[in-house]
């Protein structure tokens, strides 16, 4: 067992909950939904506020906003250019406009939230017409330690408070134990909202739901929650057609995915996935993707067998591109591939960081393999000392999270 980490989140699935939430999202003539090109919050920015710099510059980071309590994520909503969004992982998500934090809260659900250790409010998306249509969702805990995804909608979008009461249940999943929640939210190109869910906590999957497809534990779920009730099932879904599967899932076979982002200009899928006791690993799924990836767990921890520990089966699994072991972190905390306009000399650079040992670093992929391996910690860690998350603008720049209240922006040193 590792040291408790504010995303070494666990979940449990009850088998009557499942059912209930199946039939919800199945039980009706509009529950499957047929892929549509959909403007989604993946695109690729539009217009820049500074002039580019051409290569390669040195890195730095400014600080942005400090005084946030247990900040865990970092959103923009699509065209929004003079406000940010953090999340507590208390249930508060605050706006910071002009690297000011606002003092009265956008959205409070603290009264519904059990926070602390692993649990909380996880995860924020946008939906991509936020600009149009207000809706915006969240993935947290609620007081029995449960999981909720959940829609919420401001009116009008430009509202700087969210009314609680506009919250509309997509998905429970009950959990058995306090860790492995995952938490995180993203629209695809596709258009559709994106889940992760970690195993069901505990230690080594003792329930085994990393690699039951009956349970959305221990999955990436893929969802059309702009149809449906309370969201419609993707028709191209690669298990809607198998019995006793549970038809969200997209991929299986993780352990508590803390952050997955989009390459916003390819769609590229990369998956950071905390390990048990040896390894840490990113996975990635290149655009265009069917869905299926079985990232192993927890037959395997990374590259390498978990149980059974030695001689285990991998044909049909995907590895991972980049693993590291714990004499290097404990606790991966996933990032974004940057797009962003001022620096296009480091266009397609995934950044990423170790919660435990607070380095951070880089890779670019090229021809399915993890190249340009950078160490940045020493350019871009001064005063971070926890990363939760990373996030970026709507021109694609990037910023760092630190669990000890600040949100910093990388930029170039000079």
């Amino acid at each position: 067992m590792k040291r408790h980490l504010p995303h070494r989140c666990a979940a449990r699935f009850a088998g009557a909950a499942l059912l209930v939430g199946l039939l919800a999202a199945c039980g009706g003539s509009d529950s499957m939904s047929t892929p549509t090109p959909a403007a989604s919050a993946s695109t690729s920015p539009v217009g820049c506020s500074a002039t580019p710099i051409g290569g390669q510059p040195t890195l730095t980071t400014t600080l942005v906003v400090r005084g946030i309590p247990a900040p865990l994520d970092f959103q923009v909503p699509p065209g929004e250019r003079t406000r940010a969004f953090v999340v507590e992982q208390g249930g508060r998500i605050r706006i910071v406009r002009a690297g000011t934090l606002v003092e009265t809260p956008f959205l409070d659900i603290s009264s519904k939230i059990r926070a602390g250790g692993e649990q909380g409010l996880l995860g924020l998306a946008f939906h991509p017409q936020y600009a149009s249509n207000g809706r915006f969702y969240v993935n947290y805990t609620d007081r029995s330690g449960d999981t909720h995804i959940s829609e919420f909608r401001a009116s009008p979008p430009a509202a700087d408070a969210v009314d609680p009461a506009t919250e509309r249940e997509i998905l429970f999943v009950r959990q058995p134990f306090a860790n492995h929640n995952g938490g995180g939210l993203a629209f695809g190109n596709d258009g559709f909202l994106y889940a992760s869910l970690g195993d069901g906590g505990s230690g080594g999957d003792p329930q085994g739901n990393g690699q039951n497809l009956s349970t959305p534990l221990g999955k990436l779920l893929r969802m059309d929650v702009d149809r449906g009730s309370p969201f419609a099932v993707p028709s191209d879904n690669p298990f809607v057609a198998r019995a006793g599967a549970f038809p969200a899932i997209w991929a299986y076979g993780l352990r508590n995915p803390w952050r997955f982002a989009f390459d916003r200009e390819t769609g590229d899928l990369y998956v950071a996935d905390v390990g048990q006791n040896a390894v840490e690993e990113v996975d990635f799924a290149p655009a265009p993707r069917r869905g299926g990836e079985n990232y192993g767990w927890n037959t395997m921890e990374g590259s390498r067998c978990f149980s059974p520990p030695s001689g285990c089966a991998t044909s049909g699994l995907t590895l991972p591109v980049l693993e590291y072991t714990h004499s290097d972190g404990c606790s991966i905390t996933g990032g974004v591939v940057y797009r962003g306009c001022r620096l296009p000399g480091y266009a397609g650079m995934y950044f990423y960081a170790d919660y435990c040992s607070r380095f951070i670093r880089s890779f670019r992929m090229q021809g399915g393999q993890a190249v340009d391996r950078r160490d940045w910690t020493a350019a871009l860690g001064r005063g971070i000392n926890a990363p939760t998350a990373f996030g970026r603008d709507d021109e694609g720049e990037v910023y760092i999270v630190d669990q000890d209240g600040e949100v910093y922006k990388v930029v170039p040193a000079s």
